[in-house]
């Protein structure tokens, strides 16, 4: 390999208008790598990840059902965006506190330019929805009816359906001064109607507010009509709106215009000031659904007056407010998508691959004795993990368990596990994360449960989130007491499992094994921070590890030896890091970088960053991996971990690394887990220098898609059942 030199002094003339573009000087080599111009917003970079997504639902190659599905997860990614990233930005404007963000924008600002794109994207959302999504799935029979098209005889069924099924569960509340603006649940469906006339009481009340419960479907299907296949839905606003005169008997009723707000759902608890972690999240819980708002959501119908008075009630003003061409929910469209049987308009169905060793083997300890074992989600099952907990259960060998939680599902199988073990006496120890976000209550319920079959239970290190994912099965045997652990990149969650791409370790390995037994004791207990012999853990030293080994590919090329950093993460936004990265890169340093979400970092800059690329691929399933590789003088230093390169990762939560030491599954996580995904042409975006992405273009190479390719490669060739 040629010596790499250090890339540095005056931009060429070609590049100087790239960096005047950027706000940068042309010589580059003087500047310090702090610059704010160095770094693209982590709030508007996040809306970009959102558009990409929006992609996948305006992309005619993708099968119908799914383009829907990709517009509600847009729209729901939105919702959370308005929860927790602008909530936090009113919050600093209120309290006219600055950002700590490396691009120095102050939060008024960046308020501004989130709002611009933010107001794009919903635009846009309606438009998909409108134009592209609702005909095409009309061409195929699937009608999502507006009113104005109801025949005579679906009128009179939806009629029939809101007395029989809606009306008993609706409260209308007039307002008036014994009857002020109701409370309004966080993203739930509201009308507000305008009234003409006299009640019984002689109440002459101009307006009225109608709440929609929960509990009511937001997708109707009508019945089939004979010697017609076409499927016919109606969505719940539509069926209030044509039938809401009948909650105000006797009077006239002039508008009725449905409306959603957005508030605060960002959960906060002084933890130095409390008993009861889980006693203090059960309070919180019920703040959430009517904290301070965020945004205003209204039908493009109402009239500016009606706007202004429900901005008003919220206490916002005319740049929260979003006028919509539609329902005010389309997350709530997702009904369609399970509500239709058709699997030609969906993803082919797969069955996830089995490691041929634990299907030699169905004594799982047996199976991970023989070796490392490591499994690719989804593409191969989560099985085996699920596997391991419920023998580890029911074996007489079996002494101890420990689980580290942080998200699952309900009536999860692992938690079944652990409530088995811990009635059999075993030792059975959970750290749950109480504060996953938006699975709080989830994991109060399954804490409250395990703690109830006398299972141990332990909510983490105050100040700091629990995020690592570990799993340690403590069993006697001749030669003595053996570990056998897991460790992966995902949750513990069979669901995301099979949507999300993520990474699992299955080993007895001894160093790892008292690696993850000391981690657990710091859990739980008290005591030093652990020396660990394989693992690498956050608060304390991946950070220090990750710039160590970025600055050492940075030495070997000013040395001009080979060097190498790849890393698959879904976000990369701190900025020592960065900084790091550009050192190496002024060094030499090829670097490749698979951000799924957001980044931070500006790649292609002349003299600074023109040896990084970054991708981002957006496919069928979620990439949630963390992957990350060194040349290190040709040892390939191969990691996979449960943190992204964020401060709070770093920083802020308990994390852990870990090496793939077998040089057979070390060659499979570089393979699958990075280099293939650098080869795809077919679900990537390039990110270029001023923070925009661009889609990767076939041209003349053949197509090639890394999901599709796993796929091909992991899945069970059987029969789907």
């Amino acid at each position: 390999m040629k010596k790499q030199e250090p890339q540095q002094g005056k931009a060429p003339t070609g590049d100087q208008e790239l960096l005047a573009r950027l706000g940068l000087p042309t010589d580059i080599s003087r500047l310090s790598l702090k610059h704010p111009a160095l770094y693209y917003n982590r709030e508007l970079s996040l809306l970009d990840f959102n558009e990409r997504v929006l992609a996948l639902a305006r992309n005619p190659r993708t099968p119908l059902l799914e383009r829907l599905r990709f517009l509600t997860i847009s729209t729901s990614n939105l919702d959370e965006f308005f929860e927790i990233r602008v909530s936090g930005l009113k919050e600093h404007i209120a309290l006219k506190v600055g950002l700590t963000s490396p691009d120095d924008l102050t939060p008024r600002a960046l308020f501004e330019q989130v709002s611009e794109k933010a107001h794009r994207l919903v635009e846009e959302q309606y438009r998909v929805l409108n134009e592209e999504i609702l005909p095409a799935l009309e061409e195929e029979g699937i009608v999502l009816l507006r009113r104005e098209d109801w025949s005579e005889s679906q009128r009179v069924w939806v009629r029939d359906y809101f007395v029989e099924e809606v009306m008993p569960v609706l409260t209308p509340v007039g307002l008036d001064p014994a009857h002020p603006f109701p409370r309004i649940v966080n993203k739930s469906l509201n009308f507000i109607v305008s009234v003409k006339g006299k009640d019984a009481f002689g109440r002459a009340s101009r307006a009225a507010v109608v709440q929609a419960p929960r509990l009511l479907p937001r997708i109707i299907a009508l019945p089939k009509e004979e010697g017609d296949e076409t499927i016919r839905f109606v969505p719940l606003s539509s069926v209030i709106h044509a039938n809401v005169e009948a909650l105000f008997p006797g009077m006239k009723v002039r508008g009725s215009h449905q409306f959603r707000v957005t508030r605060n759902s960002d959960l906060w608890v002084d933890e130095e000031e409390i008993d009861d972690l889980l006693l203090a999240l059960e309070g919180q819980l019920d703040r959430r659904r009517f904290a301070g708002a965020a945004r205003l959501e209204v039908a493009d119908s109402s009239s500016e007056e009606l706007q202004q008075f429900l901005l008003e009630q919220f206490h916002l003003s005319d740049i929260d407010l979003y006028c919509v061409n539609g329902p005010v929910n389309l997350h709530r469209l997702s009904q369609i998508y399970d509500l239709i049987d058709r699997p030609d308009l969906k993803y082919p169905p797969f069955r996830p691959g089995i490691p041929e060793r634990t299907q030699k083997h169905p004594d799982i300890f047996a199976a991970i004795a023989k070796g490392d074992i490591l499994l690719h989600h989804p593409f191969e099952s989560f099985a085996p993990v699920v596997e391991l907990l419920q023998q580890a259960a029911r074996d007489p060998k079996v002494l101890a368990i420990r689980q580290m939680v942080y998200r699952t599902e309900e009536n999860s199988l692992l938690i079944e596990a652990l409530c088995e073990a811990a009635m059999a006496g075993k030792e059975v120890t959970a750290v749950v994360e109480l504060r996953a976000r938006f699975d709080e209550e989830a994991n109060i319920h399954l804490a409250t449960r395990l703690q109830e079959v006398g299972a141990k239970v332990v909510y983490g290190i105050v100040g700091f989130k629990t995020h690592a994912k570990m799993m340690l099965v403590v069993r006697r045997e001749e030669a003595g007491l053996r570990h056998y652990t897991h460790l992966g990149t995902g949750n513990y969650h069979s669901g995301n499992a099979k949507a999300y791409t993520d990474f699992g370790l299955l080993t007895c390995d001894r160093k790892i094994g008292k690696d993850v037994h000391s981690l657990f004791q710091q859990m739980t207990g008290l005591g030093k921070v652990p020396r660990l012999r394989r693992l690498i853990q956050s608060p304390f030293s991946l950070f220090d590890d990750v710039v160590e080994r970025i600055d050492a590919e940075a030495e070997a090329a000013r040395e001009g030896r080979p060097s190498r950093v790849i890393a698959k993460m879904n976000s990369l936004i701190e900025p020592q890091v960065i900084q790091a990265l550009y050192r190496a890169s002024q060094a030499g340093v090829p670097i490749d970088l698979i951000v799924r979400g957001m980044c931070a970092l500006r790649p292609g800059i002349p003299g600074l960053s023109e040896n990084i690329r970054v991708r981002s691929i957006l496919g069928r399933f979620l990439e949630h991996s963390r992957v990350f590789f060194f040349h290190a003088d040709g040892e390939e230093k191969t990691f996979l971990s449960s943190a992204d390169w964020m401060p709070r990762n770093f920083f802020r939560r308990v994390e852990c690394c870990f090496p793939i030491q077998s040089g057979k599954l070390r060659r499979r996580v570089i393979e699958e887990g990075l280099m293939t995904y650098l080869q795809d042409n077919t679900d990537a975006w390039q990110l270029l220098p001023d923070g925009t992405y661009e889609k990767i273009a076939v041209g003349k190479e053949v197509p090639h898609s890394a999901q599709l390719f796993l796929l091909d490669q992991l899945q069970d060739e059987g029969p789907v059942s």
